[in-house]
């Protein structure tokens, strides 16, 4: 039997596909889980300018868009970045999913808490998140980019 070569592209291109979705982890989000919610909120200030103690779509900093994704949902945040790393429960990094937050130190000293971010997508190997970025405004980045991933503290989780 001899099998035509687009087949048998098609074929490990589909066998590939299937491997890569079964080894998600990625949380299923349907439209009434408070977790899209709070990502489709997140997601709707892409592009804001990035404001120093901003709270509006003229310009917000981090902290900002954390509080503002969670009220969508009900949830009332403090208003500073290094308070709300004390909300929810501390997850270790490969348990981040969807709507969990992030927190970094950006800043001189390696252990205070003074940028947060939304996480948009946890993928085997890989964490999408939304922030405030103080050079492009809101935005998406990756966990796994060299600067993010040294600034990392830990993870936490308000959404169960």
């Amino acid at each position: 039997m001899i099998l035509d070569k687009t087949y048998l592209r098609s074929l490990f291109f589909l066998i590939v596909l299937a491997a890569l979705t079964a080894s998600c982890k990625s949380k299923k989000i349907n439209r009434e889980d408070p977790v899209f919610k709070v990502i489709s909120t997140a997601k709707s200030f892409t592009g804001t300018p990035y404001k120093y103690g901003g709270t509006t779509r003229a310009g917000m900093d981090c902290s900002a868009l954390v509080y503002h994704s969670y009220y969508a949902v009900g949830i009332n945040m403090p208003r500073i970045s290094a308070d709300q790393a004390k909300m929810g429960k501390k997850i270790s990094p490969r348990e981040l999913r969807e709507g969990d937050l992030l927190f970094f130190a950006t800043g001189r000293r390696r252990n205070q808490v003074t940028h947060a971010g939304i996480v948009t997508e946890a993928k085997k190997g890989d964490v999408r998140f939304i922030h405030a970025s103080t050079s492009l405004g809101v935005t998406e980045d990756f966990l796994s980019n060299r600067y993010w991933s040294k600034a990392f503290l830990f993870g936490r989780r308000l959404l169960e």
